[in-house]
C-alpha cells in the first residue's frame, strides 16, 4: 500500500506544479488550440488556449511509477519479488506514452497548420493500430518467469471466462480493439473543460482499487494460490494499482488547471494516452467486458457519434443537435459547467456499478 500512496503523491505533486510550466512553454511556442467554426459559438473564446497538456500528466505518471517502485523495493516486509520494471508496467506505460505520441502528432499538425485538421482519421487509426498491435504481441507472447502473460487468451468479464477461449491471435485482435475503442472514446469525451479529465480520474481510481484488491487476493501469493476460485489469476497486480493510482493522481493535479475556464487542454496527446492506458488496465486486470460498464460514460458518448452518423447516412436526419453528446446539451442551452458536473455524476454511477459487480463476484465465490 505504501508504494501505491508514494506513486500517487509524487504524480499529483509533479502534475500540479509541472502543468503551469507546460502552460508557459506551450504558450511561448504558440501551441494554441485551433477551434472548429462549426461547434458551439461559446467555444470560440477558447481559441489560443495551449494544448498538448497531456504531456504533463504522462510524464508525471512515468516518474511517479519509478518513485513507487523505489518505495516498493525498500519495503523489508515485501512478500513477493518482482522484476524491475515488470512486463506489465512496460505494456501499460508503453500504451500510455505511445498512444500519447500518436495524439501529440495530431496536436502538432493542428498547431502548425493553425486549423483543426491534424492527422487524418485513417492516419490516427493506423497509429493506434500499430501501437495496440505491438503491445498486444508483447502482452500475449512474452511470459514472466512463472509463465503468466500480461493479457489472457480468454475474453474476460470480472475474471477470464473459461469458455471464451479465442487463442493468441484472437486475443491480439481483442486487445487492439479494446485499445482503439477506449482511446477514441476518451478522445470523443474530451471537448469541454475538465470533462474527460474528471471522468478519467474516476475510471483510473476504480482500476487502482481493482488492482490493489487483486494484489491482496493474488494467485501469485502462496497464501492464496491453493484457492483457485478465490484468488485472481493476473500478472503483477500491485504494479497495476501503482500505475492506475499514479495516473489518476496526475490527472487530479492537471484538473486544477484544466477545469473551467481551462488554462490548458490535454489535447489528443492526453486523450489518446489516457484511453490507451485505460484499455490496457482492462486487459491486464482481466476485466475487459466489465470496462464497458466502468467506462460507461465513454461508451455512451462514443455511441452518440455512431448513432448520429448512422441516422444521417440512412435517413438524412440527425438524432442529436450535434455529436458527441456533450455538444447536444450545449446547443440545448445547458451551461458548460452543468454538463461537465452532471456527466461526472454519470461517470461516477457507472464506476460504482462496475466496482459493485466486481466485489459481488468476490462475495459469490466466498459464499
Amino acid at each position: 500500500m505504501r508504494a501505491v500512496i508514494v506513486a500517487a503523491a509524487v504524480a499529483f505533486i509533479i502534475s500540479l506544479f509541472g502543468t503551469p510550466v507546460a502552460i508557459r512553454v506551450f504558450t511561448a511556442l504558440k501551441a494554441g488550440q485551433p477551434i472548429r467554426t462549426i461547434g458551439p459559438a461559446s467555444h470560440q473564446g477558447k481559441k489560443g488556449t495551449p494544448t498538448m497538456g497531456g504531456v504533463a500528466f504522462i510524464v508525471a505518471t512515468v516518474v511517479a511509477y519509478a518513485a513507487g517502485h523505489v518505495a516498493l523495493t525498500t519495503l523489508p516486509e515485501r512478500q513477493i519479488a518482482q522484476e524491475s520494471p515488470t512486463m506489465t508496467a512496460l505494456v501499460l506505460l508503453g500504451l500510455f506514452v505511445f498512444c500519447g505520441v500518436v495524439g501529440f502528432l495530431d496536436d502538432f499538425l493542428k498547431v502548425r497548420r493553425r486549423n483543426s485538421d491534424g492527422l487524418s482519421a485513417k492516419g490516427k487509426l493506423l497509429g493506434q493500430l500499430v501501437v495496440g498491435g505491438a503491445f498486444a504481441a508483447v502482452a500475449l507472447y512474452v511470459p514472466s518467469t512463472n509463465g503468466e502473460t500480461v493479457a489472457s487468451e480468454h475474453i474476460s468479464f470480472i475474471r477470464d471466462v473459461s469458455w471464451l477461449d479465442v487463442g493468441k491471435v484472437g486475443s491480439v485482435l481483442v486487445f487492439v480493439f479494446v485499445i482503439m475503442s477506449m482511446s477514441n472514446g476518451v478522445n470523443l469525451t474530451d471537448g469541454l473543460d475538465g470533462l474527460a479529465t474528471g471522468a478519467s480520474i474516476l475510471v483510473l481510481g476504480a482500476y487502482a482499487l481493482i488492482g490493489f484488491w487483486q494484489y491482496r487476493h493474488w494467485c501469485g501469493d502462496s497464501d492464496y494460490a491453493r484457492l483457485n476460485d478465490y484468488c485472481y489469476q493476473v500478472r503483477d497486480p500491485l504494479e497495476i494499482a501503482m500505475i492506475a493510482a499514479a495516473a489518476a493522481a496526475a490527472c487530479v493535479g492537471f484538473l486544477w488547471w484544466n477545469t473551467s475556464p481551462a488554462r490548458i487542454f490535454m489535447g489528443d496527446t492526453g486523450a489518446l494516452g489516457l484511453g490507451g492506458l485505460i484499455g490496457g488496465l482492462a486487459v491486464a486486470t482481466r476485466t475487459t467486458l466489465l470496462s464497458i460498464i466502468i467506462g460507461g460514460l465513454f461508451v455512451i458518448i462514443t455511441m452518440s457519434v455512431v448513432i448520429q452518423i448512422i441516422s444521417f447516412k440512412t435517413t438524412g436526419k440527425r438524432v442529436f443537435r450535434m455529436s458527441p453528446l456533450q455538444h447536444h446539451f450545449e446547443l440545448a442551452g445547458w451551461s458548460e459547467v452543468n454538463i461537465v458536473v452532471r456527466f461526472w455524476i454519470v461517470a461516477g454511477i457507472f464506476v460504482a456499478i462496475g466496482l459493485g459487480l466486481f466485489y459481488s463476484d468476490f462475495l459469490a465465490v466466498m459464499g
